[in-house]
């Protein structure tokens, strides 16, 4: 046996020891864990964030459209043939019309539905005129237009059958609309040459679209600003208030105290001066 060496024990023993500290020391914390923990906490933040827009676009389109390979094709030749020379070839936009990648299927619905596209003109926004193709052909450049990206769809037959709260729907559209469209729906100036539509006699389609979409001046009320069913009854309230004749009598156009205050100083104190020249006449 070999003889034990006085501290040889300790002096091992005190080695390993500080070699332990010392890989503590210098291994606290690897060189790449903050990259690490950069790029998960990146990952979690882009798929809360994905997340979050894949449940409001799926809310903003309430129907998802199946457009058969046809109908693309036809539509993309009608895009060809009268969009392209303002929005480019590709729908990507030019310096004389905005790009539609992601406007969806009811945008290209209402705009060409209502007859404001192609333009009659350029001016401060679309005129409506009258439509300038078929249903058939609106629906195929509108499944054309929604196959280059997602976007807002055509809404469901659930949402537009007017039979919707039209209480609710009145407190809705003075809330959101009224201060545009005026409470009644006719309409009304806007600045720079620019007005909101009166809303009598527009389809419960397109009303539902302009809501997803904002044509023109119009703001985009998607799902969490009015849901589907507050989107119902405000075409509810607008389909009522057009059935139902005012129970003040004349409208008057419905524009309110201007025209009421108009009609009462035109005819009212015209009926006054000429009672005035009718009773001086006979006194004389």
């Amino acid at each position: 046996m070999r003889p034990r060496v006085p501290g040889t024990r300790k002096s091992s023993a005190a080695a390993p020891s500080r070699n332990t500290k010392a890989a503590r020391k210098t291994g606290r914390r690897h060189p790449l864990a903050t990259v690490a923990l950069l790029a998960i906490g990146l990952g979690l933040t882009g798929g809360a964030y994905a997340a979050f827009t894949t449940t409001t676009a799926s809310a903003d389109t309430p129907q998802a459209q199946t457009a058969t390979s046809s109908s693309v094709a036809q539509g993309e030749k009608l895009f060809q043939a009268n969009c392209a020379t303002c929005h480019g070839m590709d729908a990507q936009g030019t310096v004389n019309a905005p790009s539609l990648i992601g406007v969806g299927a009811a945008a290209v619905d209402f705009q060409v539905g209502t007859g404001r596209m192609p333009m009659q003109m350029q001016g401060p926004q679309a005129q409506e005129k009258p439509v300038q193709f078929s249903n058939e052909e609106v629906a195929a450049l509108a499944d054309y237009v929604a196959s280059l990206a997602p976007g807002p769809s055509i809404p469901e037959q659930k949402y537009l059958d007017g039979k919707g709260n039209a209480a609710n729907g009145a407190e809705l559209f003075r809330i959101n609309c009224a201060m545009c469209h005026n409470v009644a729906g006719a309409g009304g100036a806007l600045t720079e040459g620019k007005y909101a539509p009166p809303l009598t006699g527009v389809s419960a389609k397109h009303i539902y679209e302009a809501m997803i979409t904002g044509p023109q001046n119009m703001p985009v009320f998607n799902d969490l600003n009015i849901s589907p069913q507050g989107k119902a009854d405000i075409i509810t309230y607008l389909k009522y208030i057009q059935n139902n004749p005012s129970p003040g009598g004349f409208e008057l156009g419905s524009l309110g105290p201007v025209a009421e205050g108009l009609f009462l100083w035109i005819f009212g104190l015209g009926a006054i001066v000429a009672l005035t020249v009718w009773i001086t006449a006979k006194s004389n």
